[in-house]
Order: structure tokens, then sequence, then C-alpha cells
């Protein structure tokens, strides 16, 4: 076997590995006072560029020869690897010439975009297009995957660019999708209970609201079909658009995405069809010891707007509060909590392939938007600022009055206990205020 594919099979075991470990490990090893040990392991080999330069040991490709002057079968140093690497790094200079030009050009600082090439290097190197090989580095397809996402430019722009053919940023493009909603999904990751509590601490810790897991809603992003005709004056246009289901916590960071249902469901219809809700209703999720508030118990919960129902699970806005009254203080919180998810969906379409209609296939815009979400957590994890905008406002994003909204009452809940468990958090909020 080829030296890039076996480094690329052993990547995507080595990934599926830590997947694994995550989940069937027992929860009571975890560090209470912590991320958990796992966790911090795997975050540290994922954040380290040890992964690609580990693959030394296998032998070196054709390609890779190309800068290398030291004597065959020694060694490489890590001057070695530096100039090799800035080298190689020297070819984006047309497209991004200085450090501070790597944020506007591929939305991320030069380090991170350094680190990411390297821990991606063996995937993005090992299956180029059947007979036609494409010779070009880890950073150059890096670079031109994350130039289409970060400023949406057409495969003719990018191909000028770059000095490539259309067809070689069309591969680049989509492999980079492919190589991080495969290999890398793990970087959005429901929380383990563990980590949960440190979710919902920071949350109280905000709004007051007690056991609160984070935040859903649900954004939309148009997609445009070109079918070209040559015996037609224009193009025929076949309008779309795909729903994004997230959930995130209050830095933003996305804990869940469900990405692929039409947007035409409303908010409450795509919940209902998630494995996200058939797993809290199974208590796979969301499942840890309730706290007491006033009496009553607070099973962990989410927080939601007013397109979803309100559930024992789910809190949502009293509608029509009295001003000054805890049912109003809990609204606010409410929106308090809103604005991250609302700061989330503006920072995902602040890519520029996400901000205007998508020109692609469905399915290839679903796998766009699954790449982006991944690196929008990568970039909170490398504390990178370019993860998130700040806007003026906020509610331009709130899509929540474009789609019906479940015509749901308290006297008409299956479940007295989400009426009294919502009251209950209001009186907690009206003390923490």
């Amino acid at each position: 076997m080829e030296s890039k594919k076996l480094a690329a099979l052993l990547s995507s075991l080595v990934s599926e590995l830590l997947v694994l470990v995550l989940l069937l490990f027992p929860s009571d090893s975890y560090n209470s006072n912590s991320h958990g040990i796992l966790f911090r392991i795997i975050r540290h080999y994922l954040s380290c560029q040890e992964l690609a330069t580990s693959l030394s040991l296998f032998p070196i490709s054709k390609k890779r020869k190309r800068t290398q002057l030291r004597e065959a079968g020694s060694e490489p140093t890590h001057e070695d690897r530096d100039l090799e690497r800035g080298s190689r790094l020297g070819e984006l200079s047309r497209v991004a010439p200085n450090p501070d030009s790597f944020k506007t050009t591929f939305r991320m600082r030069s380090s991170t975009f350094e680190w990411l090439s390297g821990l991606l290097e063996p995937l993005l190197e090992c299956r180029d297009p059947i007979g036609t090989p494409i010779n070009l580095s880890s950073e150059l397809r890096l670079g031109i995957g994350l130039f289409r996402l970060a400023t949406g430019s057409s495969y003719i722009e990018i191909a000028g660019r770059f000095g490539v053919t259309e067809s070689v940023t069309r591969f680049c493009a989509k492999q980079l999708c492919r190589v991080l909603c495969t290999n890398f999904r793990f970087w959005i990751a429901f929380p383990t209970s563990t980590e949960l509590e440190l979710v919902s601490k920071d949350i109280e810790g905000l709004t007051g609201l007690p056991n609160c897991c984070g935040v859903i809603d649900c954004t939309r992003f148009n997609v445009v079909k070109r079918n070209d005709c040559k015996l037609a004056s224009d193009d025929e246009v076949q309008d779309d658009s795909i729903a994004v289901q997230i959930v995130v916590d209050s830095s933003s960071r996305i804990l869940s995405i469900i990405a692929g249902f039409r947007g035409d469901k409303n908010d409450s219809r795509i919940l209902k069809s998630t494995t996200l809700s058939h797993d809290i209703e199974g208590r796979r999720l969301l499942n840890a010891t309730p706290v007491i508030v006033n009496g009553v118990a607070i099973d962990q919960y989410l927080i939601g707007d007013g397109g979803y129902p309100l559930l024992p699970w789910l809190m949502v806005p009293f509608v029509d509060v009295v001003p000054g009254s805890s049912e109003e203080k809990f609204n606010a919180a409410n929106n308090l909590m809103h604005v991250f998810a609302l700061r989330t969906i503006a920072s995902l379409k602040n890519w520029g392939v996400l901000n205007k209609p998508v020109e692609e296939e469905f399915k290839t815009a679903v796998a766009f938007i699954g790449a982006c979400s991944i690196l929008h957590n990568v970039l909170l994890m490398r504390e990178d600022d370019s993860a998130l905008i700040d806007v003026e406002d906020y509610s331009l994003y709130d899509q929540d009055s474009q789609f019906y909204k479940d015509a749901m009452t308290e006297e008409n809940l299956t479940e007295k206990k989400a009426s009294d468990t919502r009251r209950a958090l209001a009186t907690r909020v009206t003390e923490f205020s």
C-alpha cells in the first residue's frame, strides 16, 4: 500500500477509535472538576501537529522529496521540517501575502491554518481523482477548499487565483468538506454528563437558570441550482433551502447540529423528526439527576424560542406576560440565551459560501454547512477570534416569525410537568435578578 494511503487509513482509524473511547468509557472515570481526562487527552492529541509528523516513520513519498537535501535515510530535523513547511506555505503568498490576510482570505489565523494543514495532510493527499493525480501540496489543497468556504468565490475565480483548473478547485473544495465531515465530525459532539455540568454552571451564572444544558434554534440556508441550457437565453434556476437545527452553549460552541431537512418545514416539525428529540425522549440524553427548585424537580433541559412547543425538557417563553412579573424576567433570561444561538448562526452565515444562496447540489450544500460548523468549533477550541462575529442586531438572524408556530397552550399540553417546571424556573430567575 502506498505510504499516503496507509497514513490516511491510520489517521481515519485513530479518529474513529477516539470517538468509540468517548462513547464506551464509563462516565465515572471522568474528573468532575474538568472536561474529563480522556476528553482532554483527545483534545491535546488533536491539537498537536505530531499526528502528521509521526507518520514520517512510513516511507517518504516522491512528492515530499522535492524539498529534502539531507542524506538519504537520515531522519528529518526540526529545522528541515520548518523549512519544508515554510516553503509550502510560501506557495500561498499570492493569495495570502501576509499573516494578517489569512483572516480575510481563509477566515482563520495563519497559525490555525498551519496547524490544520498538518493535521489534515495525510487525508488531503491520499485520494486524487482516478487517472488524474493532483500535484499539489496539502497546504494548497486546504487553501483552495478554505478559500471557497471563506469567500464563496466561484470555482472559475478560485482557479485563476490559485493557478489551477476549475475541476481541481471543485475537487479540493469537496474533498476538504468530505474529510472534515467524515473523519472529524467528533468536533461537534453532544457533551458527556460531566461536560454538561460545566455547561449548566456557566448558563446558571449568566441567567440564574439551573440545570439548563444549552439553547436550541433553527435557521435556513438558501440553495440555488443552475441548469445551463445552450438553447435558452437565461439559465434555469431552481430555488431551495436547507433547514439546520443547532444546539449551542453559552460560548456559542455548537453541541449538536442536524442539517438536511427541506427549509419549508417548521422548527417544531423538524425537532420531532430528529434523533436528538428521540434520544432525549428516550432518556438517553439529558438524563442526569434533577435539581429541586421550590419543591419542583427540574430535569436537564434546553432553551428554545416561540417556534418550539413547551416540553419538560424544552423551555420556551411565556406568552402575554405582565410587565415586571416573574414570567417577564424568565423571558428575558430566555432571550439572553437565545442570543448565543443567533450569534452562532450569524457567524456561520459569515462564511462567504453560506452568506448567499449556495450554487451547489443539495447534498454538497449540506456538506458545506457541516464543514463550516466543524471549523467554527475548531476555531473556538483554538481560541481563534475569527470564529465569532458581533453584530448590532442579532434579531436579523431570527427566523422564528417566518414559520408556523404550534398552537399549544398550558391547558392542552399532555404533560403538566413542563408548565410546573417553567413556573419554578421563573421564580428562580426572579430571585437571581
